[in-house]
């Protein structure tokens, strides 16, 4: 499929998934933009992207607002969002987890998830020709959680329901909406699987990991589809993970 002149975001850009899927997006012929709240990071992939870049926090919607308007300002037009910013919290007991904690989950995975897709969905509603795609970020914790990450697991839960709220509201505006849920691709962040991760019944044992190229691979099949056609969610994980049968 011919990608010129299309363009496409990835948040959280800066490393992990979002790094490569940006070098991904990039590589198929997509103009790529990046965000993250990491300069020399972002400005790195950038130079590898040939993209437009912005330091930007999700969890502040001014931020947000800025990096889109930079986005149009540079390129007129926006195809796909890779809605991908998110953090991880300490593995703690529920009952142990404190407020704080459960807010900063709540305002990156959550509330920064809906910033970026608002956002998104007023430059594809408004532009012309009219319409777009946004992949949300999900997660096998979207489906079943791991012990001690409540904070994690909700906020995770409640991107299934907000990409179930942008497919349909987006309909008429020729705005699709999927998401993709991830399990135990190797980056930076999953390293500590292959020591070990806390399992249901309290042991430590270390978890199959996939390379991270597969992930991009689904994902560009998502991102290329034609507007008519929409991936609403797709599950690709290291097949011999904890997850069908977790707990």
């Amino acid at each position: 499929m011919n990608n010129k002149g299309k363009v496409a975001v990835v948040t959280g850009g800066s490393s992990g998934i979002g790094k490569a899927a940006a070098l991904g997006l990039a590589k198929a012929g997509y103009e790529v933009a990046i965000c993250g709240r990491r300069a020399e990071a972002l400005q790195a992939v950038a130079t590898e992207t040939r993209g437009f870049w912005a330091e930007c926090d999700v969890t502040d919607p001014s931020a947000v607002a800025d990096f889109f308007a930079g986005i149009k300002q540079k390129y007129r037009r926006l195809d796909v969002v890779f809605n991908n910013a998110g953090r991880f919290a300490p593995a703690v007991s529920f009952g142990d987890l404190d407020v704080v904690t459960w807010q900063e989950m709540v305002d990156t995975n959550l509330n920064g998830a809906f910033y970026v897709a608002r956002e998104a969905f007023r430059a594809m509603r408004d532009q012309a020709p009219q319409g777009g795609r946004i992949i949300n970020n999900g997660s096998i914790s979207a489906y079943a959680p791991r012990p001690g990450a409540a904070s994690y697991t909700a906020t995770k839960h409640a991107i299934t329901g907000l990409t179930k709220a942008i497919s349909l509201d987006g309909r008429a505006f020729n705005i699709a909406c999927g998401q993709i849920d991830i399990g135990n691709a190797a980056t930076d962040m999953t390293r500590h699987m292959n020591s070990g991760s806390l399992q249901p019944n309290g042991t430590m044992m270390p978890e199959p990991t996939m390379d991270v190229a597969h992930v991009v691979d689904a994902l560009l099949y998502m991102a290329g589809l034609p507007l008519s056609a929409n991936v609403q969610f797709m599950t690709v994980m290291a097949t011999t993970m904890p997850f069908v049968g977790r707990g």
